[in-house]
């Protein structure tokens, strides 16, 4: 082993509620220091030289998942008014190339598209790679087309920090207008065509202030539409389906209102209040047309904690509500989409993600059914207020993303199959098998573990096998069955691979979440824990053949029971880890901290919550003189989500303790979601693979 880079201990005081921290790598936080960053560059250098025995097998990994991906490949159209809008990729380039050809008015099936094979009429609208030529990172944001058709506005970001520059394309000319908006999150068309609606960040980086830009004219006349001055409040807006509202929508982790302004009328209109804020009451509303009459259908947790269904006039928001779907215990209502015709009900239930229509007339929810016990569904992809088809995806962990058209014949309700991602070199989804687990935590709940695994090498449990143990467990997030072309670089050598469902997600319901968070949410790491032990007293694994990994609040996972069960795991992987928590809370003055206060609470103002947090922290938990696993921790210098500063403070109090095997890898040039660009990404996930099979003893399988 070459030896570590060491970071001096520098004493930097930190003192709420009468407890004073010495923190001893604050000092890394100076990203402009030249000094910080030759440290974090001698951190890559180290790396480089701990991981170079697995070149070989990098590249192999690489060229595994190079291969079982159709490079030149494209989507299923979408039909927007009188164009099919599609993208497609092409062997040897990094980004997406945007386009769309004419349709035909009065047929409605999606043309079928095949790789190699020219597009007739095809309007490349954008190209990806185009547009990132020059820079090292390349991220697209908004992407729209006018209601006309006659314009397309694009947004881009070059540095990973999320703030993106929106432009404006004349596609009957092709010229790119004048028109440059620096500095936006979500952009789009005004319904006429003439104007952009967009929003900006505060200096926490929260979207706070939406905005109209009228085309030909200085950014510096825009028009402020609304502004949310509450710290802890993030803004976003969007136009109705049916093309009547625009809603702009404010909320917390826990709290929400909406506002409507009528596009009949002026877009620079007082929006009018849907209900107003109550706190822990959220609510999102879409517009529908029932027997005539103007609704609005409003899905809240208006003492109703997995959320019911209600419809109310949209003359009266605040008036009588009539329930459409009532709330349920354990069916966790998602999300409603308003079509001329029916709507669309997505919820999960038993741990799976389900997706009813739902009829005006009778207020039923008829509920599509699938054959596989573990699978994800929902609505995708449907812009328009009518269509003959409802689009939908569709995955497994052994079914590879697919799309159907449910074609909306009430006598057939057909699936048809219009796409499936292809998956070269023989991919058999038999081959492979999954089912569901279950974990005992500490205090007698159930923990839902899904398992996949290759058949050859048997059931899991019928000998201890090398597991990948992936968990997250935050912002009710849910860890959904989904097809991965890199795990069968895994699958193929024997490993099983495994998500643990802890509480803090949102798999089993609200109350899932409510459990997982606040003052309860040491229940996530006990239950990634329990999870762990659960799979080593079945058969399934052993200690030393088991790797945890977990990204960003994930990452905090990995840290925390790093601190809790060392001993459980061969290696652990954390992405872009969430380890500094405590510090990062504290602080209102970085980004999205305030907002953050409903997920972790507030330690600058509550001792109690201070107390709690400090007690899990991974970075302020290390232990002095324990055997901890590998450690694998990846990061981004412009990741403005979850700074570099945390796994590299993590890391140097962890080599300080006397961990042994601990490697950071900062990437130079990228944001939250790593690098850009579908061969960087390949790579980036065979370097993962390769240490995370090295760690198992799999390195030359």
């Amino acid at each position: 082993m070459t030896d570590a880079p060491t970071a001096d201990r520098r004493s930097t005081l930190r003192t709420h509620h009468g407890d004073t921290f010495d923190d001893p790598y604050e000092w890394l936080r100076a990203k402009d220091s030249d000094e910080v960053i030759a440290h974090l560059e001698a951190e890559n250098a180290h790396t480089d030289a701990e991981t170079a025995h697995l070149a070989d097998l990098r590249e192999r990994l690489f060229q595994e998942i190079r291969g079982r991906v159709q490079e030149t490949d494209l989507s299923v159209p979408t039909r927007r008014g009188d164009w099919w809008y599609y993208s497609r990729t092409e062997e040897g380039a990094q980004y997406g190339i945007h386009c769309r050809a004419a349709a035909d008015a009065d047929d409605w099936t999606p043309p079928r598209l095949e790789p190699d094979v020219p597009v007739a009429g095809e309007e490349i609208l954008l190209d990806g790679n185009v547009e990132a030529e020059g820079h090292e990172f390349f991220s697209l944001g908004a992407f729209d087309t006018s209601d006309d058709a006659t314009k397309l506005l694009w947004s881009t970001d070059f540095e990973g920090d999320e703030l993106y520059t929106v432009r404006v394309r004349d596609l009957t000319t092709g010229a790119t207008l004048d028109d440059e908006i620096p500095n936006t999150g979500g952009a789009f068309f005004t319904p006429d065509g003439t104007g952009v609606l967009y929003t900006t960040r505060d200096e926490a980086w929260r979207p706070d202030t939406l905005w109209l830009h009228r085309l030909g004219t200085p950014v510096s006349s825009d028009v402020k539409l609304f502004h949310e001055p509450d710290e802890k409040f993030w803004l976003g807006a969007g136009i109705t389906r049916s093309r009547r509202f625009l809603v702009i929508g404010v909320g917390s982790s826990i709290t929400s209102e909406e506002y409507l302004v009528d596009l009949a009328g002026e877009l620079t209109a007082e929006p009018r209040l849907v209900w107003p804020r109550r706190e822990g009451v959220e609510y999102a509303v879409d517009h529908a047309v029932v027997d005539g009459e103007d609704r609005l259908l409003i899905l809240h947790n208006d003492q109703a904690l997995d959320f019911e269904l209600v419809s109310v006039s949209v003359s009266d928001p605040q008036g009588e509500r009539h329930v459409v779907v009532p709330h349920e215990q354990g069916r966790r209502l998602l999300g409603v989409d308003a079509f001329r015709d029916y709507a669309t009900v997505e919820y999960r239930s038993e741990g799976l993600e389900r997706v009813g229509l739902l009829d005006y007339s009778t207020d039923t929810v008829d509920e599509l059914r699938f054959d596989e016990p573990l699978y994800s569904a929902g609505v995708s992809g449907n812009p328009e207020w009518h269509s003959p088809f409802l689009r939908l995806g569709y995955a497994s962990f052994v079914t590879p993303g697919t799309v159907y058209d449910l074609d909306l014949d009430l006598a057939t309700r057909e699936l048809v199959l219009r796409k499936q991602v292809p998956v070269l070199g023989g991919y058999d989804p038999a081959e492979y098998g999954q089912r569901r687990d279950w974990a005992v935590a500490s205090d007698g709940v159930r923990v839902p573990i899904s398992l996949v695994w290759k058949r050859s090498f048997g059931e899991p449990g019928s000998e201890a096998r090398p597991l990948h143990l992936y968990g997250y467990g935050s912002y009710e997030h849910s860890i959904d069955p989904a097809f991965s072309v890199a795990r069968l670089s895994e699958l193929d050598r024997g490993v099983v691979f495994a998500v643990a469902h802890v509480r803090g997600g949102g798999e089993m319901g609200r109350q899932w979440y409510e459990d997982g968070k606040l003052l309860h949410k040491r229940n996530t790491f006990t239950d990634f824990v329990a999870c762990a032990e659960h799979l080593v007293e079945a058969g399934i694994t052993a200690p030393d053949r088991m790797v945890a990994e977990g990204g960003s609040a994930g990452g905090l996972l990995m840290g925390a029971v790093a601190n809790l069960a060392p001993e459980l795991f061969a290696g652990i992987l954390a992405g872009v880890p969430f380890v500094d928590a405590l510090t990062t809370i504290l602080d209102p003055s970085l980004p999205l901290t305030v907002i953050e206060w409903d997920e972790w609470g507030d330690p600058l103002h509550d001792a109690e919550v201070y107390a709690y947090m400090k007690s899990y922290t991974p970075y302020e938990n290390v232990r002095d003189g324990v055997a901890y696993p590998r450690i694998l921790a990846v990061t981004s210098l412009n990741d403005t989500r979850v700074l570099y500063v945390e796994p590299a403070k993590w890391v140097a109090r962890l080599r300080e303790a006397g961990a042994s095997d601990v490697l950071l890898k900062c990437e130079m040039v990228a944001g939250h979601g790593g690098v850009s660009g579908r061969y960087n990404s390949w790579k980036e996930r065979a370097f993962e693979l390769a240490w995370l099979l090295d760690t198992l003893g799999l390195a030359d399988a």
